[in-house]
């Protein structure tokens, strides 16, 4: 078994005859596709439709498959050069696809008596959301023309900007003082100083990394205002309210399940509060806590894994849920899906790309030893398990929102960490709780403070382009209104939008309430769990199956969960809450 994941089973190398080939075949299947588009008519549109979905499905795998390889390449090496070729080739390709497909939905969108022609054939009945959702779809969509120029013009715009900035952000070095020393460290090594157990390590590491992005922070403001700017344009054009409103329809949710989720994460922040102002306290701060202490181990006790001691712990607590989760995951350990450690090069945090062409899962880790590591392999595993329960479903009906995507990966969270505390000592417990109570501090806390940053970079980019200072405000500013007194406010991190991804997908706007969504989900599935038992997996696993073809409310009545409700996201953040309750009493114990 390697720590670098292997890519061979999509292409042995760029200059492979597989490779080229399916290139070949992607350009053939798009001209292919545009000729079908300019053919269309009325005469058998049972057939129609069903070519339609045979010939789209045949070309998104291509692109899936061919892009997840140049993707996944520059992701461990942003320095490969063919890498960055290939994806920008297979992006262009990919535009290409904007008029044909712009023809093809508004020929849908014309079908009279749609659900009968449905409810005809199989396949089609098979793919009865999706055409549904295109026809809902059609509203916000232009002219074929304008479709097609939209498309290619993201190739140089928006995708350049994001490619500009990961090569920015992968290949950064921050000068720091290690052991009496001056280095130049790859980011990622700095970012997970922050969980050393030396507060002087901890804060050198902040104060260097703060430091640091004075020099690429006009590089990657350009990114951000490039990106943002393109957004808010096609939206306007496509007759979106705004990008929000975009991303709610793509979302398959309404702004009522929003604002539901965010009223009660609202009235949750005071009890927050009072974890951070407790752990300020046990670290010996009176003014709240440092931003740099955010991820600080309160206690010695802390547990430590090694790369194979987490992968055993993973295994055996997710065998106590489930074998077909566990079985999973060794497939994944001994097959090489992982790519471990940081190292130069390699873009920061840690992702799941699942590969629908060979049901297969890649998943990138910056692996550092601690417990939050551990989590967030098993994080990664989830989403590769929801890959993996997509297996008999087709691309089309695979490609679930973002509201959902955290689903199972948060759920793999919650096992991890309540097995844990079982196994664990009074100390351990604590350390694992306050672990825990930390994870759920950044998913609810600093994942609202992301939408409010994020809500004011597009209400400021509507006028002009942002200076860096403008959008270093906006971040201390919505900082300050989601953490309260909870943070020291000398000691917050103005830069956080540099290297968060999420900010620089022009495809997936606001990419922050989805990570809240899944984590309190989760934690509302995992109540179901105890209250079920065993016969929970199987419709869990089938739940997962489903998340590409309904809307988000659908897929949680499965569980009999109603996402409008407050009360819902007020009783999963009750379970966070006494989790706080808990930690504060410990803290006096131990």
């Amino acid at each position: 078994m390697s720590n670098n994941w292997s890519l061979k089973e999509l292409y042995s190398s760029f200059t492979s005859k597989e490779f080229l080939n399916d290139l070949d075949r992607m350009d053939k299947e798009i001209e292919s596709l545009k000729l079908f588009s300019n053919e269309l008519n009325n005469n058998n549109i049972r057939e129609t439709l069903e070519n339609i979905i045979n010939k789209m499905e045949k070309i998104y795998l291509l692109i899936s498959k061919t892009g997840s390889f140049a993707s996944l390449t520059i992701s461990a090496d942003s320095k490969n050069g063919e890498g960055r070729k290939y994806l920008d080739v297979i992006n262009a390709k990919n535009s290409l696809l904007a008029e044909p497909v712009t023809k093809i939905y508004k020929w849908i969108a014309s079908i009279e008596n749609i659900n009968d022609i449905i409810n005809s054939s199989k396949l089609l009945k098979e793919h009865e959301f999706i055409i549904n959702e295109i026809i809902e779809k059609n509203k916000y969509m232009l002219s074929d023309k304008e479709e097609s120029i939209i498309a290619k013009m993201k190739t140089t715009g928006s995708d350049a900007w994001s490619n500009y900035k990961d090569y920015l952000i992968s290949t950064h070095k921050v000068d720091i003082e290690v052991d009496g020393k001056e280095e130049s460290l790859p980011l990622t090594m700095v970012l997970n100083m922050a969980y050393s157990n030396d507060p002087k390590v901890r804060k050198k590491a902040y104060e260097a990394e703060i430091k640091s992005y004075g020099k690429i922070e006009e590089g990657v403001a350009a990114a951000l205002n490039g990106i943002k700017g393109e957004v808010i344009t096609t939206s306007e054009l496509k007759g979106y309210k705004s990008p929000l409103h975009m991303t709610l329809e793509e979302s398959r949710m309404d702004e009522d399940i929003l604002n539901a989720m965010l009223t009660a994460i609202k009235e949750s922040l005071p009890t927050f509060r009072k974890y951070l102002k407790r752990k300020a306290e046990l670290l010996g701060y009176k003014n709240g806590l440092p931003f740099y202490e955010l991820y600080a181990p309160v206690i010695e006790k802390e547990m430590k894994f090694s790369f194979e001691e987490g992968k055993a712990f993973v295994e055996k607590n997710f065998r106590s849920f489930s074998d077909n989760l566990a079985d999973f995951a060794i497939k994944a350990f001994e097959n090489n899906w992982i790519d471990v450690y940081p190292k130069e090069g390699k873009v920061g945090g840690a992702f799941c790309a699942s590969i629908k062409d060979i049901k297969e899962s890649r998943i990138l880790l910056n692996y550092g030893d601690s417990f939050s590591d551990v989590v967030t392999m098993a994080h990664e595993l989830g989403h590769g398990f929801h890959g993996e329960c997509l297996n008999d479903e087709t691309m089309l009906n695979s490609e679930y929102p973002m509201t959902l995507a955290e689903t199972a990966s948060n759920f793999c969270e919650i096992i991890i960490k309540k097995s844990a505390i079982k196994e664990a000592s009074k100390e351990e417990a604590f350390a694992i709780l306050e672990a825990e109570i930390s994870d759920c501090n950044q998913v609810i806390v600093d994942i609202y403070s992301r939408y409010l940053f994020e809500s004011e970079v597009f209400e400021k980019r509507k006028e002009s382009s942002l200076s860096v200072e403008e959008i270093n405000d906006a971040m201390i500013k919505a900082q300050k209104e989601a953490y309260g007194d909870g943070l020291d406010n000398n000691y917050l991190h103005k830069y956080m939008w540099t290297w968060k991804p999420h900010y620089y997908y022009a495809s997936a706007n606001f990419y922050n309430f989805p990570y809240a969504f899944g984590n309190l989900f989760a934690k509302g599935l995992y109540a179901e769990y105890l209250n079920r038992g065993d016969s929970f997996c199987k419709e869990y696993e089938e739940l997962l199956a489903v998340t590409g073809k309904y809307k988000v409310s659908d897929v949680t009545k499965i569980m009999n969960i109603d996402v409008h409700d407050v009360n819902f996201w007020r009783n999963s953040l009750k379970l966070i809450e006494e989790d706080i309750e808990r930690f504060i009493e410990l803290s006096y114990e131990i």
